[in-house]
């Protein structure tokens, strides 16, 4: 760590902190199921749309045998976690989902 932060700097973005909810999608027992990719698109569609309606910030698939994806979302984790158990892979039980309160900072991003 090269840069040095100051205890001002860091109580000055504190004070800018805007609150999320994170959603992590887990796989879940019935990945495989018959008629699982019609779902998963299905899945990916919604994920989709949410984003383009602002619903989520920040989503970001991921590659791996237990963790299916992350969005940073824009509502409270209690409606955000409504949402996602309307999610397609969700009700199927190919994917769960937990929501946690979080916050994030004015200029992050990914690119």
């Amino acid at each position: 760590m090269s840069a040095t932060v100051t205890d001002e700097q860091i109580r000055a973005l504190a004070a800018t902190a805007k609150p999320y909810s994170l959603a992590l999608l887990h796989w879940g027992p019935r990945r495989t199921m018959d008629g699982a990719d019609a779902i998963e698109l299905e899945h990916q569609r919604r994920m989709v749309s949410l984003r383009a309606e602002g619903l989520i910030a920040i989503l970001c698939p991921v590659a791996s045998d237990t963790v299916a994806g992350v969005a940073i979302m824009t509502v409270p984790a209690e409606e955000a976690a409504e949402i996602m158990t309307e999610d397609p892979c969700v009700r199927a039980g190919m994917m769960r989902c937990e929501v946690h309160p979080c916050h994030g900072f004015p200029g992050d991003a990914v690119i």
